[in-house]
């Protein structure tokens, strides 16, 4: 990504597969944003009125004619993010998404009442934020541009998504997936733009929902605090897997070897650090090891292989650094290691490293590649010491038996505990609620009910239904 030099207002976006700038994004002035900013908001209150059975009917509509725009928004997806497979799920993800949210909304956003039917009662009004600005990233860039917006949509905001601007191509074909729905269309915007984009949309919104960087995440939150908006914030994970002896070790290494290399790594759930109980040690790293031998790259084929390239070339330096960091304090690299350059494109297949302590940035900062450190443990006091010693609290994994686990996973401090797998709470995702622990986020949880009820205030109408207390009450006056 760079700004182009005859025109500040252009930025050039850069293919992952060659490392060519091959796409210009127009950056909009404030003006554009502006006005943008107050179409959505004139049109939300006629969104919001129309209903919650409308409202599902508008969205479900919308999955139907992303089926209909499919190829365009899959090629502009895979073109983005230099991978295919990983770009259909995306996309059939968030059609189920849809699907999954407008099943539930309706028992979520009924409005409870309570009270004495006799004295006072009381009706809770949902009311939603009028505008929701969605921040969101650049390694999922579709589904995690829509995974906020449409249970606010249900809630009955208008929203605006300013994807990232090293993967925007997927905006043209989705706004004509929008413009086939024209009341949703009415009350969503993509806008394409950069970080000026961003903190224009956060002065001009009611509530804000970033996802990405920890760093990038404190400044929205000073400038959502600066406008007295909410800030929900999705942010970056060290996410720590914990193996017990009394562990499948085949089924724990497949889980742990795909939740560190899916999306090449490139996901906050990701699995960066790996501790294990002392007795399966050895035999853990040798089944890692064997797996790793097994996995492809997709080059040349974007069609073929487990592992695409690195979306964003910073992040392929970020890696490396870490990983001279390890091998110069002593970390033995068993697998992979070496950043690969296919025509300008850079890949790094799965690395495996051993003789790892937390004095080392791979054992302490996000990595986002994908690469497995490996630490051996002498107890399970030690593994969940060592789980907690990090400034991350996204989630983590537990592999042993069920009982044992459990214990364990009530222990470390992160919003998901997955036991025996990786990744889980998308499978109850419209039941189960978390919270991002540490730095990993702030503002309700992103699952469950609350998924939806974030994106609304509470009222409290409050019945008198019997005399109110005379003045004479005051002055513990009895008549």
């Amino acid at each position: 990504m760079a700004v182009c030099p005859s025109n500040p207002n252009v930025i050039g976006v850069s293919n992952p597969r060659t490392g060519r700038s091959d796409y210009e994004l127009f950056l909009p002035d404030i003006a554009e944003i502006a006005a943008e900013c107050a179409r959505l908001r004139n049109n939300q209150a006629a969104w919001c009125a129309g209903g919650l059975d409308d409202r599902i009917a508008s969205l479900t509509r919308f999955a139907n004619v992303l089926g209909v725009h499919r190829d365009a928004i899959l090629e502009a997806l895979a073109t983005d993010t230099g991978r295919w497979v990983l770009t259909e799920m995306e996309l059939d993800g968030l059609t189920g998404y849809i699907g999954a949210r407008c099943s539930h909304a309706a028992a979520v956003l009924d409005e409870p009442v309570g009270g004495n039917v006799q004295k006072v009662s009381f009706r809770q009004q949902y009311v939603p934020y009028s505008l929701l600005a969605v921040i969101s990233p650049w390694n999922y860039p579709l589904i995690l541009s829509f995974l906020d917006a449409v249970p606010a949509l249900l809630a009955g905001c208008s929203v605006a998504i300013k994807p990232s601007e090293l993967t925007p191509r997927f905006i043209v074909p989705v706004q004509a997936a929008l413009g086939d729905v024209p009341e949703l269309d009415a009350v969503v915007s993509i806008l394409g733009g950069d970080g000026n984009t961003g903190q224009a949309l956060i002065e001009r919104s009611d509530a804000v929902v970033f996802t990405g960087s920890v760093a990038t995440g404190r400044k929205v939150a000073k400038a959502a605090a600066q406008a007295f908006i909410p800030a929900m914030l999705e942010l970056g994970g060290k996410d720590p897997a914990i193996v017990l002896e009394s562990a499948d070790l085949e089924a724990a290494a497949h889980s742990i070897m795909r939740g560190s290399i899916v999306n090449c790594g490139q996901a906050c759930f990701a699995t960066e650090r790996i501790y294990v109980e002392y007795a399966v040690y050895d035999a853990f790293v040798e089944k890692l090891c064997s797996l790793a031998g097994e996995i492809e790259i997709n080059y040349p084929d974007i069609r073929q292989g487990h592992i695409g390239p690195f979306i964003f070339s910073r992040q392929a330096e970020i890696v490396q650094n870490q990983l001279d960091d390890a091998v110069e304090k002593g970390a033995k690299v068993m697998t992979g290691g070496t950043i690969e350059n296919h025509e300008g494109g850079q890949w790094l297949r799965p690395t495996i490293i051993v003789n790892v302590d937390h004095g080392m940035q791979i054992m302490r900062e996000e990595t986002f590649g994908p690469v497995l450190p490996v630490m051996r443990v002498g107890s399970v006091d030690e593994a969940v010491s060592l789980a907690n010693d990090t400034s991350y609290g996204l989630s983590a994994a537990v592999f042993g038996a069920e009982q044992d686990a459990e214990a364990v996973a009530a222990r470390v401090d992160a919003g998901g505990i997955f036991i025996n797998d990786i990744d889980l709470v998308g499978e109850v995702g419209l039941d189960a609620e978390k919270n991002a622990f540490k730095c990993s986020g702030l503002g309700g949880s992103r699952y469950g009910p609350d998924g939806i009820l974030r994106f609304v205030r509470k009222k409290a109408i409050v019945h008198r239904h019997d005399k109110p207390d005379e003045i004479s009450s005051l002055a513990g006056i009895n008549t």
